[in-house]
């Protein structure tokens, strides 16, 4: 069982910056690939960034040159520097860990709002 733990969201100012991390725990052998998702209010859930063991990033075009994910595998921790935040970025972000490439693990979620 694994157990995912996201932290670090708050309330901010547009153009300002935050950083979550995300926690897994539990046992299992390695994580294949770490990222965060995120949903506004009466949206569909959708991927801001993931990053695989190997380092190599994906990110939504909404975010890309603003966010920065990362990953620490002795933690095994992912974090997500966000950068230049806008009021389109408010919303639950969670983070989903994926183990042995097929069991997925979903955190509670924190929450990000950006004011104006």
């Amino acid at each position: 069982q694994v157990q995912v733990v996201e932290s670090g969201g708050g309330l901010v100012q547009a153009g300002r910056s935050l950083r979550l991390s995300c926690a897994a725990s539990g046992t299992f052998f390695a994580l294949d690939v770490m990222g965060w998702y995120r949903q506004a209010p009466g949206k569909q859930r959708e991927l801001v960034a993931t990053i695989t063991r190997n380092g190599t990033t994906n990110y939504a075009a909404s975010v890309r040159g603003r966010f920065t994910i990362s990953m620490d595998k002795a933690k095994n921790t992912a974090y997500l520097q966000m950068n230049s935040l806008e009021p389109e970025d408010t919303g639950a972000y969670l983070c989903n860990a994926l183990v042995l490439r097929r069991f997925s693990y979903w955190g509670q979620g924190t929450q990000v709002t950006v004011s104006s």
